[in-house]
């Protein structure tokens, strides 16, 4: 009897090991599953964010801001509307079109914000970030401008990327204007180390770079584009897609790699 107990205590813990496995592969099907819907998430949004971009292109800022568009410090590219991370030298570019206020752009920074860092620490890949007011157009507000012009200011201080990312972290709901607030604005660069002084606040109270942001949003208009976020490598669409493939981040390394194969990457940087 003894053995055939033993038999059996055997038998099930056995079991419970079996169904203790069966549970976690569960448990790991469930996470991917997750992670793909929020994927498909992501592009199926970025579609209908695009079409709402295209009705309402010109009705953002509905208030125009008055004066000179003075662009923030190191300001790049065409009429100096970019705002670039990363070494001069990478030997690719990838561009950025987004606006704070939108959700979609929000995810695209959560699936591959660490990606892009790693990137631009490597000196495979520059990125030049063109912002936009949609969102203001779209839901009536001014957190979209106000935010843009906080994050020139911060790009004034040397900490645009540090305080770009902090705002994504901390976006709103979409119909929620709360980057309309200065006071909020100002309150968020406190998590950005140095980056709260009189000179920042002084631009985010003054809207320093409000006519900058606003002739940025018209070259968004003028350039055709579908919607916030439109991510370019080297000029060639990525988002939601590049050609066949949909992103994700091992197709956006990939990509990355085949644009730069042959081609020597930038000396390693740390993220500013």
């Amino acid at each position: 009897m003894s053995e055939k107990n033993e038999q059996g205590k055997r038998a099930a813990r056995d079991r419970l090991i079996q169904q203790r496995e069966q549970a976690k592969a569960r448990d790991r099907r469930r996470r991917t599953l997750i992670v793909s819907t929020a994927v498909v998430g992501v592009l199926g949004l970025a579609a209908v964010v695009g079409v709402i971009a295209a009705n309402t292109d010109g009705k953002s800022d509905k208030s125009k801001a008055s004066g000179p568009a003075v662009a923030p410090s190191g300001a790049t590219g065409k009429d100096a509307l970019a705002i670039r991370v990363g070494a001069d030298e990478a030997p690719s570019t990838l561009t950025i079109w987004e606006d704070f206020r939108c959700p979609v752009c929000a995810q695209f920074e959560t699936a591959f914000r660490d990606t892009i860092h790693e990137m631009e620490r490597d000196g495979q890949i520059k990125v030049d970030y063109h912002l936009a007011t949609i969102i203001d157009g779209n839901m009536g507000g001014s957190g979209s401008l106000k935010a843009a012009n906080a994050a020139a200011c911060a790009q004034d201080a040397g900490k645009f990327s540090a305080y770009h990312d902090v705002l994504y972290s901390n976006q709103p709901a979409e119909t929620d204007d709360a980057f309309g607030d200065n006071d909020k604005l100002i309150e968020l660069a406190k998590k950005v180390p140095g980056l709260d002084t009189p000179e920042f606040r002084g631009c985010v109270e003054d809207g320093k770079h409000d006519a900058w942001v606003e002739k940025s949003n018209k070259a968004f208009s003028d350039g055709g584009f579908q919607g916030t976020p439109t991510a370019l490598l080297n000029g060639e669409s990525i988002f939601p897609k590049k050609g066949d493939e949909p992103i994700t981040v091992a197709h956006l390394k990939k990509w990355v790699a085949e644009a730069n194969k042959g081609k020597k990457p930038a000396t390693p940087t740390a993220t500013p």
